[in-house]
């Protein structure tokens, strides 16, 4: 998936966890992040620094991919 915001960010991040079986509870457990920063990341709720960066990498002309690895 060619991720271009945070919006395609947070929507590769849901569907993989989905794909996995995980709840955002479980991983909020498993990981000590909250559930709500979960919910948001999955969301596409822009974050100064990822936005920034997605969009200076897109000026730049370079694709931001995220690929299953193995």
């Amino acid at each position: 998936m060619k991720v271009t915001d945070s919006n395609s960010f947070g929507i590769a991040i849901k569907n993989k966890r989905k794909k996995l079986g995980y709840t955002q509870k479980y991983i909020s457990e498993f990981t000590g992040i909250s559930a709500s920063f979960l919910s948001d990341l999955e969301n596409g709720k822009k974050t100064i620094e990822l936005d920034k960066a997605l969009r200076i990498a897109n000026l730049l002309g370079l694709d931001v991919e995220l690929n299953e690895r193995g």
